[in-house]
């Protein structure tokens, strides 16, 4: 629960510190005197937006903090241990804010993100404003208070994950689609092109073989003559063949080996030159007497090799290349198969999610429906108790497969009747402003004790509201704080009686300056000011007397 607020130079406050405890707490005071500046400040530091006209006139900056007790609060505590900021079983929030309008928030003296300040104060506070009752003639503010009365936050959870896998399949889906002309475009020139290059087929390693065999047949002549030659000068030249003039140098070194030992080597080099050169000259022939220059093969191999370099100039890659190129397409070209096969595939998956949606949604409508008979009755009860007798309250839900939202596929309307023979209408039509209050606080004081927020705030939602009425609604409130810490903002006699402590807000002006301060009541001071706000400013026996009357706590 809240225990403390202490606020520094923020709108007319110079500096408040306030203790709360349990129960419901009233806070009263005249008229422009900043009942709610406390309920303001308490907002920054659960995320509020900042401004710099909230930092008080002649100020540098502003600041708030509030401090809690974790004691019973087990998804804060939860929440704080996920997120590295625990302290204990205490909590503190922080907000200053400069005069140029920037601001700091804190979680236990940690600089936090605004988005995680408003994250934990959902978990610590609810807020109900004076302006709530308007709120509730939208459909989706009425769907919000159906779901925090039957708090079945698993269903919800369920339907907008569901919800979220099928947005994202459809968003898949819809790329897929919207890029099919230009794949099917693309698809018809790789199946030309792949068709062509598949007719054709060229080897892996082909291109090299036909180059470098259409070279060796093209230069045919030149290489018949050439190895003729050679295999002349080794061996039939009658003026020197290297074979002759090798055989005779042998004979010589032979001779000198005769006169020196030294020069053997000379003889044995002379004899391994010998065999090179007769092996070579074997190696020659057998290469020339197979040599073939085949015509006709010679054409295929112009007409291949032409083909390769027209086919390479038509897709823009080199003759060694083509291959390779040939691959990527085909590749490309499975790939564009591969997408119409996912096409269908994610169609498929999308209708089994959609599916998969539904039945969730139907769930959470099934539950809806079952807390909504419950609501209706409870509801109808509370404004039968708020001077409306004859009124019943009923809440319609109609389950729409189209109408798919990450909150389910219902529309919901919150129907009344205030005079009896009248049929159900929206309650936008019916309720008159007074009415509207009644059944809006009723529903707030109703779903309130369902929903597992430890302190819940009350500012000014009796507006609208008097009399017998009033009395109503101040014990509903008191009875709400048997449970729940409840501060409240009235300007009712009868709801600020009902409180287990008042807080009293006062202004005052010195030295041209204006201040706002917030002291507790004794039970004297709870009286006269409850004579106050009973008669004004003219207190008299009789508005003491009441005010004893309408005193609880």
């Amino acid at each position: 629960m809240l225990c403390q607020l202490s606020i520094n130079n923020f709108a007319i406050v110079r500096f408040l510190e306030l203790d709360f405890k349990a129960g419901m707490t009233s806070i009263t005071g005249e008229t422009g005197a900043g009942k709610s500046i406390a309920i303001d400040a308490l907002g920054l530091c659960l995320g509020n937006r900042a401004e710099a006209s909230t930092v008080r006139p002649g100020a540098d900056k502003a600041e708030v903090s509030a401090r809690f007790s974790l004691l019973d609060i087990p998804l804060a505590k939860r929440w704080l241990e996920d997120n590295d900021l625990d302290l204990d079983d205490e909590c503190i929030l922080r907000r200053t804010i400069n005069s140029d309008g920037r601001s700091r928030a804190y979680i236990n003296g940690n600089p936090v993100p605004l988005s995680q300040l408003r994250a934990l104060g959902q978990l610590l506070i609810g807020i109900h404003g004076q302006h709530a009752h308007h709120a509730m003639l939208k459909s989706e503010h009425q769907l919000t208070l159906l779901d925090s009365y039957a708090n079945h936050r698993m269903l919800l959870d369920s339907v907008s994950a569901s919800y979220q896998r099928y947005k994202l399949i459809e968003k898949e889906l819809k790329q897929l689609q919207q890029s099919q002309h230009e794949r099917i475009a693309r698809k018809q020139l790789l199946q030309y092109q792949v068709e062509e290059l598949n007719e054709f087929n060229l080897g892996e390693h082909e291109f090299d073989e036909i180059e470098t065999e259409h070279k060796k047949l093209a230069n045919g002549t030149a290489l018949v003559q050439a190895c003729q030659h050679t295999l002349f000068l080794l061996q039939d030249n009658e003026q020197g063949a290297v074979e002759s003039v090798l055989n005779l140098a042998i004979d010589q070194a032979q001779e000198l080996e005769g006169y020196d030992t030294a020069l053997n080597s000379i003889g044995n080099m002379l004899n391994d030159a010998l065999i090179q050169v007769q092996e070579s000259s074997s190696e020659l022939q057998r290469y020339l007497d197979g040599l073939e220059l085949d015509p006709d093969h010679f054409a295929y191999l112009e007409q291949r090799l032409s083909k390769i370099m027209q086919l390479a100039r038509k897709h823009h890659v080199s003759a060694k290349d083509l291959y390779q190129h040939h691959q990527a397409l085909n590749q490309e070209l499975s790939s564009l198969d591969s997408d119409e096969e996912k096409l269908d595939e994610i169609a498929e998956q999308l209708q089994s999610c959609k599916q998969g949606f539904i039945a969730h949604a139907k769930k959470l409508s099934q539950s809806r429906s079952r807390y909504a008979k419950e609501l209706d009755k409870q509801v109808t009860q509370s404004i039968h108790e708020l001077s409306m007798p004859k009124g019943k309250f009923v809440i319609d839900i109609h389950f729409n497969e189209e109408l798919m939202s990450p909150n389910g596929c219902d529309t919901i309307e919150f129907q009344v009747t205030t005079n009896p023979g009248q049929p159900l209408q929206p309650i936008s039509k019916v309720a008159s402003g007074g009415e509207l209050s009644r059944i809006g606080l009723g529903i707030q004081v109703i779903t309130a004790k369902k929903v597992a927020t430890p302190t819940l705030i009350f500012d000014e939602v009796d507006v609208g509201i008097s009399g017998p009425t009033a009395a109503v609604v101040g014990k509903m409130l008191r009875s709400l704080g048997e449970s729940t810490q409840v501060l409240c903002v009235t300007h009712l006699p009868q709801v600020a009686g009902n409180g287990h402590q008042h807080m009293f807000v006062n202004k005052q002006s010195k030295a041209g300056q204006t201040e706002t301060s917030m002291v507790p009541l004794d039970k004297t001071q709870r009286i006269e000011e409850l004579a106050r706000l009973l008669g004004g400013d003219t207190i008299t026996s009789n508005t003491l007397a009441n005010a004893k009357e309408l005193l609880r706590g």
